[in-house]
């Protein structure tokens, strides 16, 4: 094979590889940044060969409300549809926030907004968890919910969290950072 003079194929693949695993791990780390923390596990059908039926906690923070924190259980089904990641998962979410430190809104939100969003089917059910500003309270409010695209849940779970004083900060108003 005949090269031009100045152009090394094996640098040019080199560079090229180099680039690509750079772009992956940025990928990667982009992704991971918004997947919420598993805490942990418990089995709730045994299942002989196949991996149990689960429940998984999760936490995550509010990308849009520092201080705020989440919690959220979701059933996990085994068995071999489980297993191979095709099994439609049920609907049953429990969710539980809190203020873990100084509220600060990092911008403004409408009422309703996606705090966090993930495929729970391999095609068309998912479970989103959104918020909201009781004004009247100074409450942040959030519920999860899964929804279909031709059939939603009525299944859902609704959490407050009352903005406090922390440490001799200004309480935050979150009627302030609404979207009119």
């Amino acid at each position: 094979m005949r090269q031009s003079p100045g152009l090394n194929l094996g640098k040019v693949l080199g560079l090229t590889g180099a680039l690509f695993v750079a772009a992956l791990a940025s990928l990667t780390s982009a992704q991971s940044a918004e997947e919420p923390d598993l805490i942990f596990k418990r089995s709730t059908v045994f299942k002989w060969l196949t991996p149990n039926d689960k429940l998984a906690t999760y936490g995550l923070d509010d990308p849009e409300v520092e201080g705020v924190a989440c919690h959220f259980t979701v059933p996990e089904r085994g068995g071999f549809k489980g297993w191979i990641g095709i099994a439609e998962e049920v609907s049953d979410i429990s969710l539980s926030c809190s203020q873990v430190g100084p509220v600060i809104f990092k911008a403004k939100f409408e009422q309703g907004e996606d705090v966090f969003r993930k495929r729970r089917s391999l095609f068309f059910k998912k479970m989103q968890i959104v918020r909201g500003c009781d004004v009247k309270r100074n409450v942040l409010v959030y519920m999860v919910y899964s929804d279909r695209i031709i059939e939603g849940s009525p299944k859902n779970s609704t959490s407050s969290v009352p903005i406090m004083p922390w440490g001799i900060g200004i309480v935050a108003k979150c009627a302030d950072w609404i979207e009119k």
